[in-house]
């Protein structure tokens, strides 16, 4: 068993009233690595100013952990079945939206994964989807949400 630690830090403004809702959605992420990650609530979700563009919102966090596990285990497989990978990017989108029980859910995260390998070390098609199905089936971040996980591999 592991555990992990995050530490989400939030202040009011002394000219915030607080209660009238008018207040900042900025906070910090703090691990214990030593990172600090400004964060905020969504424009999409508490309008402008009461949340910072610029900062990481927790939907946008939940599809990159996503993704971000992905990704690590891809890796691990590639490297264990001796391809190089030179590059890996991944433009994911999540799909917020009202699931069956009626309750605002990330429904769907569609993973768009582009791997470039050394030029000498390109796997079949099916072994590339091989390996990120299996990236998949092993991703820990994957296996503890019920949000429907697409993978669409995109061509080098």
């Amino acid at each position: 068993m592991s555990e992990y630690v995050a530490s989400v830090v939030w202040s009011r403004q002394a000219e915030e009233l607080f209660i009238d809702n008018k207040y900042s959605r900025g906070h910090l992420w703090q691990f214990d690595g030593g990172a600090t990650i400004a964060a905020s609530s969504s424009p999409h979700i508490v309008p402008l100013p009461y949340s910072v563009a610029e900062s990481v919102d927790p939907e946008e966090a939940f599809i990159a952990s996503l993704s971000s596990c992905h990704m690590l285990f891809f890796l691990s497989i590639a490297a264990k079945n001796k391809f190089i990978v030179d590059s890996y990017q991944d433009d994911a989108v999540g799909l917020m939206q009202r699931a069956s029980d009626g309750r605002m859910s990330m429904t769907q995260v569609t993973l768009k994964p582009c791997v470039k390998f050394a030029e000498n070390e390109q796997p079949s098609a099916e072994q590339l989807e091989e390996m990120h199905h299996q990236a998949h089936e092993l991703c820990f971040i994957a296996n503890s949400v019920k949000t429907h996980i697409v993978i669409e591999i995109v061509g080098a």
